[in-house]
């Protein structure tokens, strides 16, 4: 799987803080393709990202975290000029939402054209996977990720999109223009209830969603999550299924969303999705209870998961 999208540094409040008054940050590296991309890797698919970035130790600590889990990062342009993209991350405790604050502006990916890039190597590939989150940043962000799913699908090489709808990055009128094109042609598509109703205008309950845009978007797998209420698999042959979702106590929540993507599509690429998504809620339930947008998953995590013991 290959992917591409912008490289971050997550900065986290404390529990119980709020940005403007905390007095300490955990940091950690983040990218929703590139957490996708590190999960898959761990899991043992072979991964590629791509994305471009300024020389320099945030670059490093980017570079590090996702390399050290096996993504090929050869593919990522450097450059001597700009900085790095960073977002801030209030966790917020009931009844006070999570708030993110983004601070995302002059960075060098933002600005980024399709020359850039190794598209020959890029598309040596069985799956590209782009998100709906590098395509709302700029115009030239949303042109470099459709210039990807065309020539994907111009070499027969299946497309995999996560609509992530981010309401701080544009709105659902924004989004449909974009999205909806890459979102025909995918061979699977991720979307929320939510955002199928503020993004292709499809509005509903459970299942029912996910049926209709599969209906009509003509996407031949489609993908809904919906909170706590379930997860719901939607395909042209085989109908509709219900996935129920345990909640688990909540460390740190991004980067879960992620990780059901990246189990989803490990087992979709063996040609079972079903499982694939039994598999990406166990990862997500582990993605929740430790710090950090990656998941890192070792061999016998999963099957932990059956109980609350210690592992000795």
């Amino acid at each position: 799987m290959t992917t591409i999208g912008e490289g971050q540094i997550r900065l986290t409040c404390e529990r119980g803080e709020r940005l403007a008054t905390a007095r300490s940050l955990r940091m950690v590296a983040a990218g929703s393709e590139a957490n996708v991309a590190g999960l898959l890797s761990e899991l043992g698919r072979s991964t590629a990202w791509t994305t471009k970035l300024p020389r320099g130790e945030l670059a490093d600590r980017i570079a590090l975290e996702y390399s050290a889990v096996g993504v090929d990062m050869s593919h990522v342009v450097m450059t001597d000029e700009g900085r790095v993209a960073l977002y801030f991350l209030e966790p917020g405790e009931f009844p006070l939402p999570g708030k993110v604050t983004y601070d995302r502006e002059y960075t060098p990916f933002r600005s980024i054209l399709p020359e850039e890039f190794d598209w020959d190597a890029l598309l040596d590939t069985r799956l590209v996977f782009l998100t709906g989150i590098t395509a709302a940043l700029t115009p030239e962000t949303a042109r470099v990720v459709r210039y990807f799913a065309d020539a994907a699908r111009d070499r027969g090489v299946d497309v995999a999109l996560d609509v992530n709808f981010r309401s701080l990055l544009w709105d659902g009128e924004q989004a449909r223009a974009v999205l909806e094109p890459i979102a025909r042609g995918a061979s699977i598509l991720f979307c929320s209830r939510t955002d199928a109703g503020v993004v292709f205008g499809i509005p509903g309950q459970g299942v029912d969603v996910c049926r209709a845009l599969r209906e009509e978007i003509g996407a031949p797998t489609v993908v809904s999550t919906d909170g706590r209420a379930g997860t719901y698999l939607s395909t042209a042959a085989g109908g509709e299924s219900v996935y129920e979702i345990k909640s688990v106590p909540v460390i740190d929540r991004p980067g879960a969303g992620d990780s059901f993507v990246a189990g989803t599509l490990h087992g979709w690429l063996d040609g079972d999705v079903g499982r694939g998504i039994e598999m990406g809620t166990k990862v997500a339930q582990l993605a929740l209870t430790h710090h950090g947008d990656l998941t890192h998953v070792r061999p016998g995590d999963l099957l932990a998961l059956q109980g609350s013991d210690i592992v000795r």
